[in-house]
């Protein structure tokens, strides 16, 4: 379920970039920057696109997205142009794509990474790598788009707690250390339903933005995933598309299933929303555990400057 909701506001955020881009350019060209197994794959799809460029460290990774590439242009209609798409294996933060591109005069349209860049924050060259990466090949007028954990949000809930770590049921974070925050090199340890657990790094987004400088980017939107799904839930569309990604459950759950969360306080608020707006049960909601998973991150815009 968290996974479903992170992935409606990545989603949701690329089809507007889209849609700007597309007003100016018939053709349209993606850096899918930490592309993983390929799951943004539809997406590029859906958004008409004219080709791709895929680039993840992990080999096996890039082999399942190249097939799932393979798959979907054999499942097409014949009258249908899928994108055109290459499939480069990288560590984006210490070795540079312009010198593996087929063609060394490509420039993007959009960059897209999407939970990935703060990785790269591990030092302060790694990060400015994987910056250039994302952004010098990009036209002018063209967007460096992404989500990443908000530093600000894990720091004040680390500083709540009684101890190095906080979460809940769906989440934990642990630091190594509390009260010593460095702009480069801060890890924490992220456990996600008990699937993903691995290290990763604080992002001082006004340091990211400062960076962002040197290449010519201009940050032109960022919101955290609390106020990007506020202001879109109150679209019927998204509602609509979110229960179509399943990324809100239904509350109270019918008798085909059963609620992700069972503390008797997971719920409360969706019953308070139903008494306040007079809206019947049941509703696509999310569990409290889960909002706090997923509030902890945020979206970011930047856009080439001339």
């Amino acid at each position: 379920m968290t996974y479903s909701i992170t992935e409606f506001v990545s989603k949701d955020l690329s089809g507007e970039i889209l849609d700007t881009v597309q007003r100016d350019r018939r053709e349209v060209c993606v850096l899918d920057l930490g592309c993983g197994k390929g799951g943004d794959l539809l997406k590029w799809r859906k958004g008409r696109i004219s080709r791709l460029v895929c680039a993840d460290i992990a080999g096996v990774s890039v082999e399942q997205c190249q097939q799932r590439y393979a798959d979907m242009k054999k499942r097409s209609h014949p009258n249908e142009r899928i994108f055109t798409a290459e499939f480069i294996t990288a560590d984006c933060s210490r070795e540079l794509l312009s010198e593996k591109l087929s063609d060394p005069e490509l420039q993007f349209d959009v960059c897209s990474c999407q939970f990935v860049y703060h990785y790269s924050f591990e030092s302060q060259q790694q990060a400015d790598t994987m910056l250039r990466n994302a952004c010098e090949r990009i036209r002018p007028g063209g967007f460096f788009i992404g989500t990443t954990p908000d530093a600000y949000e894990l720091v004040k809930r680390l500083e709540q707690s009684d101890s190095n770590s906080f979460g809940n049921e769906v989440y934990r974070v642990t630091f190594q250390n509390k009260g010593d925050y460095p702009l480069f090199g801060c890890q924490y340890d992220f456990n996600l339903e008990g699937v993903v657990d691995v290290p990763e790094f604080l992002v001082y987004f006004p340091l990211f933005v400062e960076m962002a400088k040197k290449y010519n980017m201009r940050l032109v939107y960022k919101k955290t995933f609390h106020e990007f799904f506020e202001e879109k839930i109150k679209d019927e569309r998204n509602k609509t598309l979110m229960q179509r990604m399943q990324a809100l459950e239904q509350y109270p759950a019918d008798d085909r299933g059963k609620l992700v969360c069972e503390g008797v306080t997971e719920y409360e608020h969706a019953e308070r929303r139903a008494q306040s707006t007079g809206v019947s049960l049941p509703l696509g909601t999310l569990s409290r555990s889960e909002w706090e998973a997923t509030s902890i991150y945020l979206v970011f815009v930047f856009e080439k400057m001339a």
